[in-house]
């Protein structure tokens, strides 16, 4: 089964987030850079229409008699400046440091401002500030001036950030998919690493790419993998040698206890080599699980489910099976059917009556396995599951095998990526539940 890391932020959102944040402190502070260096800088054609202006105006007040001065001055008034004369006005504040650019530009344009003593200040200094000033003319008389509108205001409107932002959004987005891509590898790994032990393209090597860190560690998982799958085959192929040795003598035992005279005796070792039959034959299913996984088949579980019963029938036993007549599943059958069995015959063992019930709830398929039994403890339902676990106060100590029954049908159930759940039934008994789901 492919499954799917989840977490609250994966290295590639971290990686997003940082360029993210790294993206807006860049355009917050060159925007507020770029917007305190121009501040008090005009353009080059405002800076010549206001040398202009103020030539002009200063040549045509000094032709007029200072009586005709102020009318000429307010008639020199525009839109964009404003020109005032008297003979009693003071000079203008200095030159303000902060101006400096606005001068030099002022002057580049009409060097002859220069000789009439150019100042220039702010007036009503903030946001909206604007320009104000004056020079003298030839009799030493003051003409002050200031402009109308701003000479800046800061514009931080949505559409200039958001034109700020597109080829920003683009580096991110453009980042973002070199990074993906050379984090790919890790994803294959750890996809890989999730589903050895699953079943799925676990003796598939992981392709060895990405940075030569990334293919290091790659390598490493390879080489680590080949030899756990190389030890699970060595053990398996062992365990299937040890099993057949042992199975040899134990099919001698059962004949020649045919030999005893003695019927008593005869039984006695009878059960004896059934017992250890048994032991093996469970020891060999759960060590045995991890070789080869058993490719997936389209079954009847219905008619599988009333097979069982009816073996069970046939030996005297009381099975009931409730259910639909068909219902058909991709499941791997022999294990799928082992864990059935397993589950039946551990519920003919404690109990009387065995009900085996197969339903379609939703978007899963139920198998429920109820005995009228002594149940488990509800402390030690979780625990039963465990290998070579006994519940001796529970369960009668006569147990054939080696507790390895619900251990084998937990692990057959997550082969088939299912659940099984063990409770105890308020009218007695234990009920063993396997869900699949529906669609495989």
């Amino acid at each position: 089964m492919r499954r799917h890391l989840h977490g609250p932020a994966g290295l590639i959102g971290q990686i997003f987030a940082i360029l993210l944040l790294a993206m807006i402190l860049e355009f917050g502070v060159s925007t507020v850079l770029y917007e305190r260096a121009s501040q008090f800088s005009v353009r080059d054609d405002e800076a010549r229409r206001l040398a202009e202006h103020l030539v002009i105006a200063r040549k045509l007040l000094e032709e007029q008699a200072p009586p005709a001065r102020p009318r000429l001055a307010r008639e020199l008034t525009t839109s964009r400046y404003e020109i005032h004369w008297a003979p009693a006005l003071a000079p203008p504040p200095p030159l303000a440091p902060s101006l400096d650019r606005m001068y030099r530009q002022v002057i580049g344009w009409e060097p002859d401002l220069a000789h009439a003593d150019l100042r220039l200040n702010l007036a009503s200094p903030g946001r909206n500030a604007v320009t104000a000033g004056g020079v003298t003319l030839a009799d030493g008389s003051w003409m002050h001036f200031h402009t109308r509108q701003p000479i800046h205001q800061v514009n931080l409107s949505s559409e200039r950030i958001l034109l700020a932002m597109i080829p920003a959004a683009a580096l991110l987005l453009m980042g973002g998919l070199f990074i993906r891509r050379t984090l790919l590898p890790l994803r294959r790994l750890a996809l890989a690493a999730d589903a050895v032990g699953s079943g799925s393209d676990r003796d598939e090597a992981v392709p060895e790419a990405g940075p030569s860190e990334v293919r290091r560690v790659i390598g490493a998982f390879n080489r680590m993998h080949a030899r756990i799958y190389q030890l699970i085959a060595d053990r398996t192929q062992a365990l299937a040698a040890v099993g057949h040795d042992l199975r040899t003598p134990l099919a001698r035992l059962r004949m020649r206890a045919d030999a005893i005279s003695d019927e008593a005796l005869r039984d006695a070792v009878e059960a004896d080599v059934l017992e250890m039959d048994a032991m093996v034959a469970s020891l060999l299913a759960y060590l045995g699980g991890e070789g080869e996984s058993e490719a997936r088949a389209a079954i009847d579980l219905a008619v599988l489910c009333e097979t069982v019963c009816d073996d069970a029938s046939d030996r005297g036993r009381e099975a009931l099976y409730t259910g639909p007549d068909h219902l058909e599943l991709a499941v791997r059958p022999v294990t799928l059917k082992r864990a059935i069995v397993n589950l039946v015959e551990n519920a003919l063992h404690y109990g009387e009556r065995v009900y085996l019930t197969l339903q379609r709830d939703g978007e899963r398929i139920v198998i429920r396995v109820e005995d009228d039994g002594p149940g488990i403890p509800a402390a030690s339902l979780a625990r039963v599951i465990e290998p070579f676990v006994r519940l001796d106060t529970a369960r009668a100590r006569d147990t054939i095998g080696l507790g390895l029954g619900l251990s084998i049908v937990a692990r057959a159930v997550a082969e088939h990526d299912g659940t099984l759940m063990l409770s105890n039934r308020p009218e007695g008994g234990l009920r063993a539940e396997i869900a699949l789901p529906a669609v495989s």
